[in-house]
């Protein structure tokens, strides 16, 4: 039996009461991105026998008191309430409205009970925070959104948040990063439920891959939420990110803390909810993506420039973080690009990243005012995917996942 099946069978086992597998309960909030909601509407809530995909019976649930409003000023009214929970197998929370508000503590006591009785507890997004509050995310692997991963690391420590990934499953409570990566996580509950041939259909039917390779590395940003802006390893961070092409390691980002490295791996992690060394070589992928996408460098130059102690070490994390050899990534990235994009751009990062053992630092360029930590996704505002980032080449095997062991 293989694990998806193995998954599954185990959570239609442990269902009680009047719940079925094939219910699906979808838990909307007034506040919430009305895209994120769509998600788990169209994947378990249309017919498509048709096309070969079995169907889900869908339960549109209010959290809160309705009319529900969403993106747009628009209102929504659900057809049932959170007493129509208890009849599902599956419960979504695509999103949450405010990731500083508390959700209602009726819907979180619905998720709780939910869960007791064997239902498998999904969290798309933000909607993270909801199944954090419900302390159904206690001692387990999560993600969301890179963009918040820091917060709901930081509100909720004892919640393993691994922003790299596209979506975990940790069997019977699921999470997924932002909005596409919410699609993603709705095929795999279709391909654990049915097998590899249903997901496949509903996905040509969505018109997206089955599975995207990566995870959301490939989206990373340089910007952290305000409010770690504010904290003391800010300014550290900050140096780090001006000094990407030169060699330094974790100790020294430590020393210029003025803490030990237990510490500082401590206190950093808290913050960013990722490791030092982990965030400090995804920095440096990411200044390599950018070299390889906007410069004529060659790769052993890149690796110069970033950081890198040698070629070897580069490609080693370029692979296993984007899926695909920097040679190979640059050459697919120029396929997808307009001629003429690259040469205009290369000045610009001509500017920003200095020879190497360049004193001077980054030209024209104010340091960040908050420091990076976490790999990035698609979620609020930034619902499109374009460019060779959205398909880069991959690994072949389950890309863009954690299952559960």
């Amino acid at each position: 039996m293989s694990q998806d099946s193995a998954v599954a069978t185990e959570a239609a086992r442990k269902l009680t009461g009047r719940r079925r597998r094939e219910v699906v309960a979808v838990l909307l909030f007034s506040g919430g991105p009305i895209f994120e909601s769509s998600i788990p509407l169209s994947v378990f809530g249309i017919d498509r026998q048709d096309a070969g995909v079995p169907r889900y019976r869908l339960l549109v649930c209010g959290g809160e008191e309705g009319p529900l409003r969403t993106t747009g000023g628009l209102e929504l009214t659900a057809p049932y309430g959170l007493e129509a929970i208890s009849r599902a197998g599956t419960v979504v929370v695509p999103a949450w409205r405010s990731i500083t508000s508390p959700p209602p503590a009726e819907a979180l006591e619905a998720l709780r009970r939910a869960h007791e009785e064997g239902a498998r507890i999904v969290g798309l997004c933000t909607g993270a925070f909801v199944l954090a509050a419900a302390g159904l995310l206690d001692g387990r692997p999560a993600t969301t959104h890179w963009m918040y991963a820091p917060t709901l690391a930081k509100r909720y420590p004892s919640v393993h948040v691994d922003p790299r990934e596209l979506f975990v499953d940790d069997g019977d409570v699921l999470t997924s990063a932002g909005t596409a990566a919410g699609i993603d996580l709705c095929l795999h509950i279709v391909r654990t439920d049915h097998g590899t041939e249903a997901a496949g259909a509903l996905a040509r039917r969505l018109v997206v891959p089955p599975r995207r390779s990566g995870g959301q590395e490939r989206y990373l940003d340089r910007s952290l939420p305000e409010e770690i802006g504010s904290d003391p390893l800010a300014e550290v961070v900050a140096w780090a990110l001006e000094h990407l092409h030169e060699q330094f390691d974790v100790e020294t980002l430590a020393a210029r803390a003025y803490m030990s490295r237990r510490t500082f791996d401590r206190r950093f992690r808290s913050l960013t909810g990722s490791a030092p060394l982990q965030w400090l070589i995804t920095q440096r992928v990411l200044q390599a993506q950018r070299l390889l996408e906007t410069s004529d460098y060659s790769v052993d130059e890149v690796a110069g420039r970033c950081g890198f102690r040698s070629p070897v070490a580069l490609r080693g994390h370029f692979r296993r973080q984007l899926g695909s050899s920097p040679a190979a990534y640059r050459a697919a990235y120029r396929a997808r690009r307009p001629q003429g994009v690259a040469e205009s751009a290369a000045t610009v990062v001509e500017t920003m990243v200095p020879s190497q053992g360049s004193p001077s630092g980054r030209r024209g360029v104010q340091a960040p005012s908050a420091p990076v930590a976490v790999a990035a996704g698609v979620g609020h505002g930034e619902h499109a995917m374009s460019g060779p980032e959205a398909y880069a080449p991959g690994r072949p095997s389950l890309p863009g996942q954690r299952s559960a062991p």
